[in-house]
């Protein structure tokens, strides 16, 4: 009995040691790629793409739906109600980090890339490139990547100069871009952004961390 309880600890220890390792490798790319990284992020932000460009208030609801603790957390965030399991960081790092993402162990790798990317860009940049990577759906001429430019192709405005609810539409597209059509009547779509409307003027709240569609704010 001892002898398989010896074996067990091993095998156990074996993939601790392993999952570090492949975090670990995740984390060295990230400090490889932060240079170029860099300089693309603050191409971005010149170009007023940047978090910024949302004005003050827009920021702080694009966060609420998001990333509620994106400026306080160093990568990770597994325990603000409405955060999910994938932060800002993380998600950034799938698509920059990888030629293509695998979910599973793909997810030790990412964490390991978010806190690479966290050590050596600003939260400025960070946002950057996240908005400037984000797969925002189908638009009037096809798919479109990129927060600002989903804004321009559906609204004929940046993020800023939009009105509030197509702004809110905006947010609520990320989720789950292939499944809404922004600017077109889609009742779901519209449920969502009831939701987010009431999460980000303070009427609700999500019910856990979990609750990335809050249910909270039925």
């Amino acid at each position: 009995m001892k002898k398989f309880a010896k074996v067990g600890a091993g095998s156990i220890a074996l993939l601790l040691a392993g999952c570090i390792g492949y975090g670990a490798f995740g984390y060295f790319d990230a400090i490889s790629d932060a240079d170029d990284l860099r300089t693309r992020a603050d191409t971005l932000i010149a170009s007023d793409f940047g978090g910024a460009s949302l004005g003050a208030e827009r920021y702080q609801q694009l966060l609420a739906v998001q990333d509620p603790r994106f400026e306080q957390h160093g990568g990770v965030d597994m325990t603000t109600p409405g955060a999910g399991i994938t932060t800002i960081s993380q998600s950034l790092s799938k698509r920059v980090g990888f030629e293509k993402f695998t979910p599973g162990i793909g997810k030790i790798r990412q964490t390991g890339y978010a806190l690479g990317l966290e050590s050596e860009l600003s939260k400025e940049q960070i946002m950057a490139l996240w908005l400037d990577t984000l797969e925002m759906g189908r638009g009037p001429e096809g798919w479109v990547t990129g927060f600002h430019r989903m804004s321009e192709a559906v609204f004929g405005a940046p993020p800023r100069a939009i009105k509030d609810e197509q702004y809110l539409s905006l947010l609520a597209v990320m989720i789950a871009p292939a499944q809404y059509r922004i600017g077109t009547k889609d009742d779901a779509l519209a449920d969502r952004t009831g939701r987010i409307g009431r999460l980000v003027s303070g009427k609700c709240a999500p019910i856990d961390n979990s609750d990335v569609w809050l249910e909270g704010c039925m």
